[in-house]
């Protein structure tokens, strides 16, 4: 398949990536610091009137990593069907994803039309 705009694409798709792959690496970090902070046995964090607890912190943390990481496999899957040539079009009907859909969702695996059929698959 060669279709305009697919240079663009891997491009976009990269860029995703690294900056998903930074996040990741960011929210580790700052879990790492919560794990690190509840350790302590001196610290307190049920009785703090100003802010969440560390142990509501920490599972935010987790699921925004868990999140993350998902997304992580789903630009790797979309990279992956770029280096096939499968690329921009819909898993489902098999007809183009419109270019402004992978331009917000550049890991999208559906056309807009059969994603509004299936809302329980992300992409």
């Amino acid at each position: 398949m060669n279709r305009p705009g697919l240079d663009e694409s891997g491009a976009s798709l990269i860029a995703e990536r690294v900056r998903t792959a930074a996040l990741i690496e960011s929210l580790s970090a700052r879990l790492a610091a919560v794990i690190e902070a509840t350790a302590d046995a001196a610290s307190d964090d049920e009785h703090d009137p100003e802010g969440t607890t560390l142990a509501v912190e920490r599972g935010q943390l987790v699921a925004q990593i868990d999140r993350s990481r998902v997304r992580l496999e789903e630009i790797d899957a979309a990279l992956e069907r770029l280096g096939r040539g499968a690329y921009g079009r819909c898993e489902t009907c098999g007809e183009p994803i419109d270019p402004e859909r992978l331009e917000v969702l550049p890991a999208a695996r559906q056309c807009v039309r059969c994603a509004a059929r299936n809302p329980t698959r992300r992409w």
